[in-house]
Order: C-alpha cells, then sequence, then structure tokens
C-alpha cells in the first residue's frame, strides 16, 4: 500500500520538468541520517512512485552537505534494546532495495555527499548512480560490530568484483567518487558543481524516451540479481542477529566518543573461549 506524497515528513519532493520527479532526503541538520520514521519513508516511496502516472524517471539526492549519513546512532542503539525493533529495521532494508528494483521506472541517484549504510543502499541500488568528485560512500558495517547488510553482498560483487568487494566490505573504508567510478560501483563521478545538472539531465532524457523499452530493459538486467537474491536475505538476518552481541554496543560507543573501537570478539582467547568453529562447542550446545 503506497500513501501519498503529502504524507512524508523528511523527504522533498519537486518537479523540475514533466515526468521527472526530484526526491530530496531532508534532515541536513543530522546529515540526513535515517531515523526510524526517514527508514520507513525510503522503503515505501518507490510504491507510492509506482502508483503515480506523471512521473516517469526519478532522481533522489540529499540536502545539503550530505547524501545519507546512515542509521541515526540513536536508531541504532534503540535497536539494542529492542528485538521488535531490529526485525522491522530489518524487514525495511530488505524492501528498501527490493522495492527500487521491482519500480519499472529508472532512478537515478545524485551522491552529492557522504553516503553511508541504509543511504548508501539507496544510492548504489538507483539505475543510474552518478557521484560528486567531492563526495565519499563507505558500507560502514562492521566498523559498528555487525555484518554487512543492506544491500552490499548482493551488489558489489557484481559490480567491482569479489575480490575489491571482499576488500572494501571487510574493511569498511571510505572510497572518495573517482574511486567509486574507477571499480565500477557507480555509473559516473562529476564535478560537484555539476552534479544534480547532470542527474537531471539524465532522467530528462529517460522520461522522452521510449518508456515501455526502458523498463523493460531495467527488468530483465535485474535478473542479474535475483538469483543471488537469498544471499541479501541471509546478509540482512546475520546484520540483526548481530545487534545482540556486545560488539555492536562498543561499536556505537566508539563512534559517539570518536573514538577507535575495542570490539570485546579481538581480545586474545575471547573468539575461541566461547568455543565458536569447535567441537567444545557442539558439546556445550547439546548439554
Amino acid at each position: 500500500m503506497s500513501i501519498a506524497y503529502s504524507e512524508y515528513q523528511h523527504l522533498k519532493f519537486d518537479r523540475p520538468s514533466p515526468g521527472v520527479l526530484l526526491i530530496t532526503i531532508n534532515r541536513p541538520e543530522k546529515y540526513n541520517a535515517t531515523d526510524e520514521r526517514l527508514h520507513w519513508e525510503l522503503s515505501k516511496i518507490w510504491l507510492t512512485i509506482g502508483d503515480d502516472p506523471e512521473t516517469r524517471a526519478i532522481v533522489i539526492t540529499g540536502a545539503g552537505k550530505a547524501f545519507c549519513a546512515g542509521g541515526d546512532l540513536d536508531m541504532v542503539k534503540r535497536n539494542l534494546e529492542d528485538y521488535w525493533g531490529v526485525l522491522r529495521t530489518g524487514q525495511e532494508a530488505l524492501d528498501i532495495v527490493n522495492n527500487m528494483m521491482n519500480l519499472e521506472k529508472p532512478i537515478i541517484s545524485a551522491i552529492n555527499g557522504v553516503a553511508v549504510g541504509a543511504g548508501l543502499a539507496t544510492a548504489l541500488t538507483a539505475d543510474i548512480s552518478i557521484i560528486s568528485d567531492q563526495a565519499r560512500l563507505s558500507d560502514g558495517h562492521t566498523r559498528l560490530g555487525v555484518a554487512s547488510g543492506d544491500h552490499a553482498v548482493m551488489l558489489w560483487p557484481l559490480m567491482c568484483g569479489m575480490a575489491k568487494a571482499k576488500y572494501h566490505l571487510l574493511l569498511a573504508d571510505f572510497i572518495d567518487g573517482p574511486e567509486a567510478e574507477r571499480i565500477g560501483l557507480v555509473s559516473l563521478c562529476v564535478r560537484h558543481e555539476q552534479l544534480l545538472d547532470r542527474a537531471l539531465a539524465v532522467a530528462d532524457t529517460l522520461s522522452k524516451g521510449s518508456q515501455l523499452s526502458i523498463r523493460w530493459t531495467k527488468r530483465a538486467l535485474n535478473h542479474w540479481y535475483k538469483p543471488v537474491a537469498p544471499i541479501f536475505d541471509l546478509s540482512v538476518a546475520m546484520e540483526m542477529l548481530n545487534f545482540v552481541d556486545e560488539d555492536a554496543r562498543e561499536g556505537i560507543l566508539s563512534v559517539k566518543e570518536k573514538r577507535g573501537a575495542r570490539f570485546p570478539s579481538s581480545e586474545r582467547g575471547t573468539y575461541q573461549e566461547a568455543g565458536w568453529g569447535s567441537k567444545n562447542r557442539i558439546l556445550k550446545l547439546g548439554e
């Protein structure tokens, strides 16, 4: 079920040209980080657009300096204590990606600044992704002590290859715009001042093109992802499961305190003492 554009609180809508809808993620005071409401809105907006006969192409960008700085830390912290909140967040993470892919109208992301977490999932699930040469992106999950969910383990190996995907997802380092283009994570990298104009020009061209051929080409191309969809489900489930672990608590605290994380699982002997991967662990579970 979709809702009206007027009911969205953190997404701003404009009509820069006929057939084109410009969406601006609009929490600039928080670098557009997703609280519970915005995370939900990013999962639902694609259903609303699907019911909108006036929109033929979409551009999504961020207000202010960021595209979207990932999950609001207060929301992430609340998830540590809220089982149903974690389940809801996990389902919405699946819905963001799946609803973007299932929307046959083309989506262009104009990545104007930092993109992390759910924001990065939105940016890179877009059919055409255009990044500013001043922007940076990071999957970021392992820095918080949770498995890489959202989108990356499904999309990145197909975009930039398994070797690059493993390197960047395990380290959770930041990638700048030119490097993201070089390794194939984004479609284009352009000068910052040209970003929105370029994205809108692409959307305008698509809105004036042959609609069925464009939409059916998108549909056909997205079948590349369908065989690996179970990987996406698994990654989101593992990420949500990590929220019961002490590492997630330390990861969130370290970000709030602006220091390096000291993950309990990396302390000498901790991982082995828990018995993971050993015969002792199997015996303990059976006792």
